[in-house]
């Protein structure tokens, strides 16, 4: 795909000069997006925004490593089954731990190939089993239709070990934007109804949990920041969340039963107050979690590593902060 039709996402503002700091390679690209200007997602179709998203991630993002298990599964779900991809840096291995992952894209535009490089990695890194799951999409299957996909297939993983080869004792749970609201809902989800084996770990990585559009941040960072205002009202509008509803807006949930957290923000994303909402949440009811606020990068960090490749180290400093929480707990391994 030519890089003309990539969603402007950027909008028309030049930087001010109160602008907060940005990284030397992150402006590179934001530069070099504003140059592409290219439609803004919400007036293309809803095949040419998915087939944008991909092309992106396919040139922004480093390539995906090999890995030993790489393997297209399904599972049983509330309105058929639902895609699972398998990824394994070891062939076999003892029971422990089974990462569950849910991309970004707003509920709309992202899959498990947007996804698929940063799946390796995170896999890679952890050295543990990651199963990524491509819950159904709005607008075709609106709120709450991606949580409850979600929450069947962190369900299944948990009580599924033949069919994955693999013994789980715990499970994480991890995912991008979108994604990680799908992780905060299946984290409550779960904490008021178990699987068969508990979330012994969340990583929400730059989640919306809370309303954004009374936040500073979604003024401050509306255009030129790779999230857009307009890019969010197109989601908000085709995904349709209950705003009274926590399974849309975690922040409105239980969070006094929230499993341990390393919770991930951008310093210059629109929706950046909205996990900081959730970090005060997790603090008011005595939650156990690890905050990182990257400072200097935007929304989609952890799939922009090649094109700012800053952001690698960002990714490596989550994984060390997941390692370090789940030995913490006990959970990091059989």
């Amino acid at each position: 795909m030519a890089l003309s039709t990539f969603p402007n996402l950027l909008g028309e503002n030049d930087f001010m000069t109160d602008t907060p700091f940005i990284r030397p390679d992150m402006k590179a690209f934001l530069d070099a997006l504003a140059a592409i200007d290219g439609p803004n997602i919400a007036d293309m179709t809803l095949e040419e925004a998915r087939a944008s998203y991909v092309a992106l991630h396919g040139m922004a993002d480093r390539p995906a490593r090999d890995l030993a298990v790489i393997r297209d599964m399904k599972c049983p779900g509330p309105d058929g089954d639902i895609p699972l991809r398998l990824y394994d840096p070891r062939k076999d291995r003892e029971p422990g731990p089974v990462i569950a992952f849910y991309h970004g894209g707003g509920f709309v535009i992202g899959d498990l190939e947007t996804h698929h490089a940063l799946c390796t990695e995170i896999a890679a890194l952890m050295d543990l089993p990651l199963v990524a799951v491509d819950y159904r999409r709005a607008p075709e299957h609106p709120f709450p239709a991606a949580i409850d996909d979600c929450e069947a297939a962190t369900r299944w993983i948990a009580s599924s070990p033949d069919a994955l080869g693999r013994g789980c004792t715990g499970i994480i749970t991890i995912g991008d934007s979108a994604g990680g609201t799908a992780t905060l809902a299946v984290g409550q989800l779960l904490a008021d109804n178990a699987a068969d084996v508990p979330v012994v770990l969340q990583v929400p990585l730059f989640p919306l949990a809370s309303p954004v559009e009374d936040a500073a941040s979604f003024d401050q960072f509306a255009d030129g920041f790779v999230l857009t205002r307009k890019a969010i009202e197109f989601f908000d509008a085709a995904y349709a969340a209950d705003r009274s509803d926590a399974r849309g807006f975690p922040v409105l949930g239980d969070h006094s039963k929230a499993p341990p957290t390393v919770l991930v923000t951008a310093s210059l994303d629109p929706i950046r107050d909205s996990g900081r909402d959730y970090a005060n949440a997790l603090t008011d009811a005595g939650g156990s979690f690890t905050y990182l606020e990257m400072r200097g990068v935007t929304h989609s960090f952890t799939n922009l590593r090649q094109a700012v490749p800053s952001t690698q180290a960002d990714l490596e400093r989550v994984i060390a902060a997941m390692k370090c929480t789940l030995a913490t707990s006990g959970a990091s391994g059989a």
